[in-house]
């Protein structure tokens, strides 16, 4: 297989790390040859119940029963879908009641900008620097990251950057602004949390130019920081929410929510402003409100905050000088980016499978399931700490 692999299908890097999978249950991946990897990456945050969970199984095959794709997104009335949008509604602040649901968080992204425009009848999107909203072309060109970006010109235009954090550059933000568009917690970057206050003191301002605040919580939404949606840590509400990722419990979702009021600019004038076909799949809503309704009646939130101190606490080590994020979404900083490179790749060997962030080198990516237990939690910080002891 490997060698199709290869051969056939499209690669995203020269050196893809090609593990041959056969299955996956729990906390685990397991290769061709029976050998298991405890995962601390959840396939970058997805598997938010962990590998093949019993209630996305079972909700996923009850669906299957029922039917699958029937029509367009938006035409016809299909229960898993509405639930789940029921249900988004039902644990998010007012007036935030109305979820557009389509198939990846970039998607989401991109439509939250097309609603930002239509609703503000401006331009100008302002993002921050060393951000991450996905690879598709508005996505992209909300990216500051010039090598990246370089390729694929033009992008859009009239895209400004702000420093996250930084409170002088609010100012930037104007009556011309149609978006301001922030990761709640920035991923790419180092998981960088924000401070002083400035998730609220963003929102201040956009209600002052009357400009749309939307919060990226394609990472660290669906219980992943301690709550269902991360902007709930940090006492501020945006105008257009943004999730994917673990949303889906392992399967492809994306969706943006915003008010009434705001969502129906994209039904008229023109008509179907907005426009998938797949995008709220009878299936994967099924999987995506079972994960949702198992994470908000569990103690999962509440543990991953609890795992997260059993993380600092076992990941203490000379090579490893800070460790970012908060619940399980968090980033162990090492000294250099060579140090960081031979812990990944010498964790697939030991059995943990590790990952990297995008722009910050020397960062090693911790995001496993939530349902993680403390005991595997443990045995992987120890492959880790065991592994620097040998750098």
């Amino acid at each position: 297989m490997l060698s199709d692999f290869f051969k056939y299908q499209a690669q995203t890097s020269p050196h893809p790390l090609a593990m041959e999978v056969s299955h996956s249950k729990g906390s685990y991946i397991y290769d061709k040859n029976g050998k298991g990897y405890l995962d601390f990456v959840a396939g970058v945050s997805a598997c938010s119940l962990g590998h093949c969970h019993p209630k996305v199984i079972e909700a996923v095959k009850s669906q299957l029963d029922k039917y699958l794709h029937v029509m367009v997104y938006g035409e016809y009335a299909q229960e898993p879908a509405v639930e789940l949008s029921k249900f988004i509604a039902e644990h998010l602040p007012k007036p935030l009641d109305t979820t557009y649901l389509v198939n990846s968080g970039t998607e989401a992204i991109e439509g939250s900008l097309k609603l930002a425009r239509r609703y503000t009848g401006r331009t100008e999107i302002i993002a921050a620097k060393n951000c991450y909203h996905g690879n598709t072309m508005g996505s992209l060109s909300l990216m500051d990251y010039e090598e990246r970006k370089k390729p694929f010109l033009p992008l859009i235009p009239d895209v400004k950057h702000i420093q996250f954090n930084d409170e002088a550059d609010l100012s930037q933000i104007t009556e011309n602004t149609a978006a301001v568009i922030l990761e709640t917690i920035q991923g790419g970057a180092g998981f960088i949390q924000p401070t002083n206050d400035y998730l609220q003191k963003v929102q201040k301002r956009c209600n002052e130019v009357g400009a749309v605040f939307i919060l990226d919580e394609i990472q660290p939404g669906i219980g992943r920081t301690g709550k269902l949606f991360g902007f709930e840590n940090y006492n501020c509400q945006p105008d257009i929410v943004v999730t994917g990722k673990g949303l889906g419990g392992g399967l492809p979702i994306g969706a943006f929510t915003a008010s009434k009021e705001m969502m129906y600019t994209l039904s008229d004038n023109p008509k179907m402003g907005h426009i998938t076909t797949f995008g709220g799949n009878p299936v994967i809503a099924a999987a995506a409100l079972a994960t949702l309704k198992e994470i908000t009646s569990s103690n999962l939130m509440t543990e991953a905050l609890e795992k997260e101190k059993l993380v600092r606490q076992h990941l203490q080590h000379k090579h490893i000088k800070d460790i970012r994020g908060k619940g399980l979404m968090l980033a162990a900083i090492t000294e250099h980016a060579d140090i960081t490179n031979q812990a990944i790749l010498k964790s697939q060997e030991e059995g943990l499978i590790l990952f990297w962030l995008l722009f910050e080198p020397k960062a090693i990516r911790i995001t496993p399931p939530l349902t993680i237990s403390n005991e595997e939690l443990i045995k992987g910080c120890k492959i880790i700490t065991s592994i620097l002891d040998s750098i």
